[in-house]
């Protein structure tokens, strides 16, 4: 069987007022699951840019891609999925999330603004998202299970 490569993708730490910015990544809303926005890299494009494209689809919200603050990697053994997520540190430059703003893949059901708090009372991952968002260390978390 032939080795796959990881899937590379990359994710938006945005505090706003001391709360993180979430987003529902599924189709339909079909889990209650939240994480930073973002997503697959494209070849050709750097990461700060892959990551600025991604954030607008995602929400409609410019921002400035600032320091790396964690390296995260997902794996699904069953199916042989490996996706190695890379965190950076973002600012909004433009925009304000609005309700009515569709992402044009359709995967992005719910964006919002979590306080700490509330990050407690919510499904999240990675399991270190509020350690790398609120956290000033960088962060490696290896291999989490990827869960739906």
């Amino acid at each position: 069987m032939k080795p796959r490569s990881p899937r590379l993708a990359v994710r938006a730490l945005i505090l706003h007022q001391d709360r993180l910015l979430l987003v529902n990544a599924y189709r339909g809303a079909k889990s209650d699951l939240w994480c930073a926005p973002g997503g697959g890299v494209e070849v050709g494009s750097s990461l700060p840019d892959n990551l600025i494209r991604e954030v607008y689809e995602e929400t409609g919200l410019t921002v400035a891609v600032g320091a790396p603050v964690m390296v995260n990697e997902f794996h699904a053994p069953q199916n042989r999925f490996h996706q190695v997520d890379f965190y950076f540190r973002c600012t909004i430059t433009a925009g304000n999330l609005d309700e009515n703003w569709c992402d044009p893949e359709g995967v992005v059901t719910k964006r919002r603004f979590f306080s700490r708090e509330e990050m407690q009372q919510i499904r999240a991952k990675p399991d270190s998202l509020s350690e790398a968002a609120w956290g000033g260390a960088m962060i490696y978390d290896p291999l989490e299970l990827l869960v739906r």
